[in-house]
């Protein structure tokens, strides 16, 4: 094994689906409320889309950039919904899914040695591409401040380093459900100008949004913000595609072209019928987004709602996405000690805010990508093993 691939760690939810599995092969009933699959099936239309495309035969190899079709219908995409003008010939590359659009774009534009500066906590799947390509990880601390987890220019300035290159952004914000304010945006990106430093952005929650908010892109801030901004998104949330593996990324011609480049070593991109049902996703009407969005934001609720009340316990309101961050703090009870107790004294399965970096240490992320039945009994379970912590917690205590 070479020092760099050593150097690649699983996934917080691939270790936890170890510990899972195995617990049920012992015979325990677990209720999973872990990862950002949504449970409702893709749309009707994009099935019979891709049922289309096969019967007229577009089943060759796609174009390696992507399919003129769906480069085409992202540019017309990213017009309509966030302002934002890209050439589809030059300034924008399909990918599988956002995971490749974000390894490749690293690929382009990290050398050995550079500094990639992440928020803390955040998604922790971005952190292995960074070492692949031989760069290192520079974690920014952020806090939580009125319910919500902000990110700092001080905290930015403070953790800046000369081999800094690139400023990995993910709004809306996962784990921690924040979704970026024009003010926030404006003060990063003048902080990515100041220091010379490009930015990548991932949006792959950006319908996911409640409350009446509006997901703003970093690129959409200023014409100059949008020079060093790629815009790395994919079709998995939005239409609950997670397995079509379809994605995009937008951005200035010359990276593009170097991302494809990369691109080229390993990958010829999405499946042409696939394709083809993605351009009619993003161009067909946009009610079923909607209506998705607007059934996850009552899950959300149920979720405030059932984990309220508890000792010690403060669920936070996400802005978007598909996850509640649950405060643990008063309970004095580490996160990954907190999630391993819920998993085997109440049958259910969480993931630890320390699994996102430090930042998340006192928090537990609760999916509610899954509805229904399992919804409801993954709540029941949770509740009733945070009330037991919040016991033990009063017991150690003397309360």
């Amino acid at each position: 094994m070479t020092e760099r691939v050593a150097s690649l760690r699983p996934t917080a939810v691939n270790c936890v689906l170890a510990e899972v599995r195995q617990l049920q092969a012992e015979g325990r009933s677990l209720v999973s409320l872990m990862r950002g699959q949504p449970d409702t099936p893709t749309p009707p239309h994009i099935v019979e889309a891709v049922q289309r495309a096969l019967r007229e035969g577009h089943t060759g190899y796609p174009d390696n950039q992507g399919e003129p079709i769906l480069r085409q219908a992202v540019a017309e995409k990213l017009q309509r919904d966030n302002g934002l003008t890209y050439d589809p010939a030059r300034e924008i590359l399909i990918t599988n899914g956002a995971t490749c659009g974000l390894c490749t774009a690293l690929g382009a534009l990290i050398q050995p040695g550079d500094d990639v500066l992440l928020p803390d906590p955040i998604y922790d799947a971005y952190a292995s591409p960074v070492a692949l390509w031989g760069g290192r990880p520079v974690f920014v601390p952020a806090m939580i401040r009125d319910g919500r987890f902000v990110m700092e220019r001080a905290a930015l300035e403070a953790v800046h380093t000369t081999n800094a290159r690139v400023l990995l952004l993910n709004t809306p914000w996962n784990p921690t459900g924040t979704v970026l304010t024009v003010a926030e945006l404006a003060s990063t990106m003048e902080f990515a100008a100041a220091r010379n430093l490009f930015v990548i952005s991932d949006e792959i929650y950006e319908n996911l949004v409640y409350d009446g908010r509006r997901h703003i892109p970093p690129a959409a801030v200023s014409d100059q913000a949008r020079l060093r901004t790629l815009v790395v998104n994919s079709l998995s949330k939005t239409y609950a595609m997670t397995g079509w593996r379809v994605g995009y990324c937008a951005g200035p011609a010359e990276l593009i072209q170097t991302m494809l480049l990369v691109l080229q070593q390993f990958s010829r991109g999405p499946a042409t019928f696939v394709q083809h049902a993605a351009a009619h996703a993003l161009r067909s009407s946009q009610e079923c987004v909607q209506r998705m969005a607007a059934e996850y934001q009552g899950r959300r609720d149920l979720v405030l709602q059932r984990l309220s009340g508890i000792p010690g316990i403060v669920p936070l309101v996400p802005e978007g996405g598909l996850f509640v961050m649950v405060d643990i703090r008063g309970l004095g009870v580490p996160s990954d000690e907190a999630r391993r107790f819920l998993l085997r004294e109440a049958g259910v399965v969480v993931i630890h805010g320390a699994a996102y970096g430090p930042g998340g240490e006192g928090t537990l992320r609760v999916s509610f990508a899954a509805g229904g039945n399992v919804l409801e009994q993954g709540l029941d379970r949770l509740r009733h093993g945070l009330e037991r912590l919040a016991e033990n917690s009063s017991r150690k205590a003397g309360v």
